[in-house]
């Protein structure tokens, strides 16, 4: 499997043709603690850089952008009932939706791991 990121603090993790989407630790930090989640419903079509879920914390709300073009299979359901979920583990189990990829070649443009921490360093 491989992750990559966005720009936005939107965290990609690939394994075949699906892929599983969050926020980083970084961007969780950024916002404090979450109090609602809305994930997008299953056979929603997103465009790379479409807002595609919300998330809002005590101190504001903030769209989640999609990172790639596909189409949604699932919304994390356990984050509706435990939004804090995305406090507790956001690169883990706080995972936002899931889809499968239109063009994999839109990975490409992402960063890796090691490229995103140098890029949070110099904020």
């Amino acid at each position: 499997m491989s992750r990559y990121f966005t720009e936005d603090h939107e965290w990609i993790q690939v394994d075949g043709d699906t892929a599983t989407v969050g926020i980083t630790a970084y961007a969780q930090s950024q916002l404090g603690d979450i109090v609602f989640v809305e994930t997008p419903e299953a056979g929603k079509t997103v465009s790379k850089g479409d807002d595609a879920a919300v998330v809002e914390s005590v101190k504001a709300a903030s769209d989640v952008y999609a990172p790639v073009a596909g189409t949604v299979i699932e919304g994390n359901a356990a984050l509706a009932d435990n939004p804090a979920l995305v406090n507790d583990d956001p690169e883990g189990e706080g995972w936002f939706f899931k889809l499968t990829l239109a063009d994999a070649g839109e990975l490409d443009a992402l960063m890796d791991e090691a490229a995103y921490q140098d890029f949070v360093s110099k904020l």
